[in-house]
């Protein structure tokens, strides 16, 4: 006889762990569609994304549903989008700070032959 995943997860976990759970499902779907419907605003497919990143489509794929990525992996899509990636760290009763040079190539990055 089957289980429902519902009834799994009834019996192996807390109300707060499904809570969490459920809220942490949203937050990754959110993250999802930022970085598609971003791209899709640009009228841009995934192919020209991956063609300009030097990457394959299902990687571009993957990456848009990721919601941990180096900073410099989305650096490269938002400039293969023709954007441009600013960090930008804001404090209470401070001006925002812009970060520079985080997520930058640098020759650490450059392989050795």
């Amino acid at each position: 006889m089957t289980k429902s995943a519902e009834d799994v997860f009834a019996e192996t976990m807390t109300p707060e762990m499904i809570a969490a759970s459920d809220l942490r499902a949203k937050e990754l779907l959110e993250e999802y569609d930022t970085l598609q419907k971003l791209r899709k605003a640009l009228d841009l497919t995934q192919e020209h994304i991956g063609r300009k990143m030097g990457k394959r489509q299902v990687s571009v794929a993957q990456l848009e549903k990721r919601s941990d990525f180096l900073l410099s992996t989305l650096r490269d899509y938002v400039e293969a989008l023709g954007g441009e990636l600013e960090l930008v760290v804001k404090f209470e009763d401070h001006a925002p700070i812009r970060l520079s040079g985080i997520g930058e190539r640098n020759f650490s990055d450059i392989p050795r032959n």
